[in-house]
């Protein structure tokens, strides 16, 4: 099936400037609701991508409200035998750490929900944020557990066979989702 494109670079700019309005939305600003600091978590890779990008939007919106870190999943996934191997990647958490903050996990692609699934039992083991979110890109649907992404760029049904593949300017030259390629890019969730 050939690749078809889906979202262009300014689709995707303005997703994440949606997801921003939408996280600020769901974070009082009265001193006295606030539910404690707000901590972005991206999923290497492209989740780590998309996170930074975030938070430069929340930066311009409500300087100093948000820190950015890395949350690598790889160990904590129960599917490593079926998968790929793939080299942990470092996770970054910022000096304050996650306890009582709101995380909001950052990825590209919401597909079966196991990746999630590993992020939470990663966020276990760093402390007891008051709350975890989720704001994904892409949802494409195929859930197999039950998981809800908070913030959605495009909500895209597809077929449990298809890939949907993200590209990244900083990883990959070029901002685009397309969904049929089958070039075995990393930004592949089937």
């Amino acid at each position: 099936m050939p690749a078809r494109p889906v979202l262009q670079q300014a689709d995707i700019e303005r997703a994440i400037t949606r997801i921003a309005h939408e996280i600020l939305e769901a974070s009082p600003v009265d001193p006295d609701a606030v539910p404690g600091p707000l901590v972005l978590l991206g999923i290497p890779t492209r989740g780590v991508v998309l996170a930074e990008r975030l938070g430069a939007v929340l930066e311009r919106l409500r300087p100093g409200h948000a820190a950015i870190g890395a949350l690598d999943v790889t160990m904590y996934r129960d599917d490593l035998a079926r998968q790929p191997t793939r080299t942990p990647q470092p996770t970054r958490v910022p000096p304050a750490g996650i306890d009582g903050a709101t995380v909001v996990l950052v990825d590209d692609v919401l597909f079966s929900g196991r990746t999630i699934r590993a992020a939470l039992d990663a966020i276990n083991d760093l402390g007891r944020p008051r709350a975890v979110r989720l704001a994904v890109l892409v949802d494409r649907g195929h859930r197999e557990l039950p998981i809800r992404p908070d913030f959605v760029g495009k909500n895209l049904p597809s077929a449990p066979g298809e890939r949907v593949n993200v590209r990244l300017t900083e990883l990959d030259g070029v901002d685009e989702v397309v969904v049929g390629a089958s070039d075995g890019a990393e930004g592949v969730a089937r």
